[in-house]
């Protein structure tokens, strides 16, 4: 689904940056469609340990290029 690969996006990028997806601050999730929302969530869940970090999700109007899903994640260590 592009919900997850989405998310095996971010875990990517986040692991290049070498750090973990426990170090994800802050995720942005765009949806075209809110129903999708159940899905996505379970999908979401997957990807951590139980320390999820702070999360928005809105339903949008369009997402470029026809997706149906764009997500948005702010990593950081202290």
């Amino acid at each position: 689904s592009q919900a997850e690969q989405a998310m095996k996006n971010v875990k990517a990028v986040i692991e290049k940056a070498g750090l973990t997806m426990d170090d994800i601050l802050k995720v942005t999730i765009l949806l075209a469609d809110i129903a999708d929302f159940a899905a996505v969530n379970q999908i979401y869940e997957s990807f951590f340990t139980g320390n999820y970090p702070a999360r928005s999700c809105f339903a949008v109007k369009d997402i470029p290029k026809g997706a149906g899903i764009e997500i948005e994640a702010i990593a950081g260590r202290n």
